[in-house]
């Protein structure tokens, strides 16, 4: 019972990664970004929601107020990457958000005084029903429900819109589709921010039950991407799997007392395995 308990507990962490996990992808497909700064963008938001909620704001204008900041620092952090990083390679990118992401932990880090948790109101606390005898809370049945439907709306969008066609294009060949009359930077800026706003949501909901400081919010970019790799950064619904996965993982392996220590490893060893399992058709080669 305790292995099941510890499972269905990492449901509320697995709908985050895989929120986050199906924007990576998003962000990828649409704008030729592997992202290192989405779980930062959504710390932004967060961290807005913790400062006015202890000021004294009432709690649903304080969210608000948060999504508000995250989707300006998702535009913003777009902004930088369209202005000046549109005709970049990806290694170039990549490394940019990487950088970008170094900066904002250490102004996050700044402006909230350091890696003390900080006490994050529950927006949904409760019980949705039992499963099995284990109580599944309303948390995580909202970042399971909104990974589901952003994938949904991803896979959609992309390939049954107008928008989506262009966005595509505007991935694949960003010159050609600015010359064929696509706005290309403000689309571009668009997916930075409708991300943000998803992800700052995510890292409200998830928070409480993780440790609340910006550093350890900023660095869930690690299962992030994790469940992206296991969608080969091309399908949503396996980076969907794979976060969940993840997230459940992570709530058996604290069931075990000598590997509780090392829960946050999980995404590391996913990484690394996906890595491992993609390059076996050359090793295989090169054997042979």
């Amino acid at each position: 019972m305790n292995l099941l308990t510890s499972a269905v507990a990492g449901l509320t962490a697995g709908g985050a990664y895989a929120l986050l996990g199906v924007c990576a992808i998003f962000t990828y497909r649409l704008v030729a970004v592997v992202n290192f700064t989405g779980a930062a963008i959504g710390a932004s938001g967060a961290f807005v929601l913790v400062v006015l909620t202890e000021a004294g704001f009432p709690l649903w204008p304080a969210v608000l107020a948060g999504l508000v900041v995250g989707t300006l620092v998702g535009m913003a952090v777009g902004f930088i990457m369209t202005t000046w990083f549109a005709e970049a390679n990806a290694s170039t990118k990549a490394a940019v958000t990487v950088a970008l992401l170094v900066g904002m932990i250490a102004i996050g880090l700044r402006l909230i005084g350091g890696q003390h948790p900080r006490p994050f109101p529950e927006l949904f606390p409760g019980s949705a029903f039992r499963l099995a005898g284990v109580e599944v809370t309303i948390a995580s049945v909202l970042t399971i429900g909104l990974a589901v439907a952003f994938t949904l709306l991803a896979d959609r969008f992309l390939n049954h819109t107008r928008t989506g066609l262009h966005l595509r294009a505007l991935s694949e060949r960003p010159m050609a589709a600015e010359l064929i009359g696509v706005r290309v930077k403000f689309l571009s800026i668009l997916v930075w921010a409708v991300t943000g706003t998803f992800t700052t949501f995510a890292l409200m909901i998830i928070a409480p039950q993780r440790s609340p400081n910006f550093l350890a919010l900023s660095l869930l970019a690690v299962p992030a991407l994790a469940a992206a790799l296991i969608g080969l950064f091309r399908s949503f619904w396996l980076a969907l799997a794979g976060g969940i996965l993840i997230g459940v993982i992570e709530g058996m392996t604290s069931t075990f007392e000598g590997l509780s220590q090392y829960r946050s490893a999980v995404p590391f060893l996913v990484i690394l395995a996906v890595l491992l399992w993609s390059q076996r058709e050359a090793r295989w080669d090169e054997a042979r």
